[in-house]
């Protein structure tokens, strides 16, 4: 990739990296998002949903948003999870109210042999080309984050056709057909493995794999149909760019009871929903992997002085030292007033700091 200017703030990296920082790095996921004015009127002008995506300027303009709007200590790629099924040739779409749907489903040894497994510079050329020209947008403020769906995720989407209540398909053919369910979950992970390295390549300085329907899985399940998949598209990842390390950020809502064997997946933080303790969660998991969260979403509606209240609790909780990136425990919701998410951001700025005296570089 070109050259690009030096990064002036690295305290997201530092931290998920478990190495001494002033103070805890905060951003969230959702950041570009509907509850931006400046991103609503971009979306107009885009005029939908996928456009936004698959044009490059457009997904650098909203990454860049909150980043100029608020302090924060990241940028994250504006992109959708679903990019890759949809490079599969499934058809996305997106339905007001309802979500993203796809034209074709997967549900059959046909329709999992038809897969392909995308070019990351072809098919997803879109992604690559819009991290490389936030890259040079952002001249170094802040690290940028790329990111994937899990297989397990993405499986889910392709053979439900959408959004579902119960599973019913995944579940079936994951307890009918496992060894068909496999094939699947392989064909995903080889392809986020070259999906997420393609990032890497294109600027992406930390990397999150989001696991969104891992919760609702059984303890085997979960181990045998989402985590093994996670470890090895990470096993598979560049470890190094720019002569420094990437680190990656695995988060499965709902994965509380698992973290454990979650610490031991290769990720060098993990994101925890707001379900989560995070005290007990930094008990369990010691010093081998760095937290991100946990702030419940919802805590936005409330006054800033409730929020002020709230982020401290959650620092207070983490305790003191490194190894902490303050996040909400999933993304922020579209209505939330923008003025409430920089009374969380000017929290954890003020408050953090404490919980950080002593720790040299």
């Amino acid at each position: 990739m070109t050259t690009t200017a030096p990064l002036q703030n690295d305290l997201l990296l530092r931290a998920l990296l478990r190495e001494p920082v002033e103070r805890t790095p905060v951003w969230m996921m959702r950041q570009a998002g509907r509850y931006l004015p400046e991103y609503r009127a971009t979306r107009e002008r885009a005029g939908s949903f996928l456009t936004l995506c698959q044009t490059p300027e457009l997904a650098c303009e909203v990454t860049l948003q909150p980043v100029d709007r608020f302090p924060l200590d990241a940028a994250i790629l504006f992109s959708d999870i679903l990019t890759v099924p949809h490079a599969m040739g499934l058809g996305l779409y997106f339905v007001p109210g309802e979500g993203p749907h796809f034209e074709h489903t997967v549900r059959d040894e046909a329709g999992v042999d038809a897969l392909p497994i995308p070019d990351p510079e072809q098919e997803l050329r879109y992604v690559p080309d819009a991290l490389r020209l936030v890259r040079r947008e952002l001249g170094g403020r802040v690290p940028l984050i790329g990111f994937s769906g899990s297989p397990w995720t993405l499986a889910t989407y392709m053979i439900e056709g959408g959004p579902s209540k119960n599973y019913a398909w995944s579940k079936a053919m994951l307890y009918e057909r496992p060894e068909l369910m496999h094939r699947l979950l392989d064909k995903l992970a080889q392809s986020v493995t070259h999906y997420l390295n393609a990032q890497i390549a294109a600027g992406a300085q930390a990397l999150m794999i989001f696991d969104t329907w891992g919760g609702i899985l059984t303890p085997r399940t979960y181990r045998e149909f989402s985590l093994q998949y996670a470890e090895r598209i990470i096993s598979g990842l560049s470890k190094d760019a720019e002569g420094r390390r990437v680190p990656v950020v695995f988060f499965t809502k709902n994965g509380g009871p698992w973290l454990e064997a979650m610490a031991g997946c290769g990720a060098d933080g993990l994101g925890l929903d707001w379900t989560q303790d995070i005290a007990e969660a930094r008990r369990r998991v010691g010093d081998r992997v760095a937290l991100q969260g946990n702030l419940d979403p919802s805590v936005l509606y409330a006054s800033p002085a409730t929020i002020r209240q709230q982020v401290g609790a959650v620092l207070a909780d983490y305790g003191h030292g490194t190894g902490h990136v303050f996040n909400l425990g999933h993304g922020i919701h579209p209505e939330v007033d923008p003025e409430h998410a920089a009374a969380m951001i000017e929290a954890v700025h003020e408050l953090s700091p404490r919980y950080h005296q002593g720790e040299t570089r």
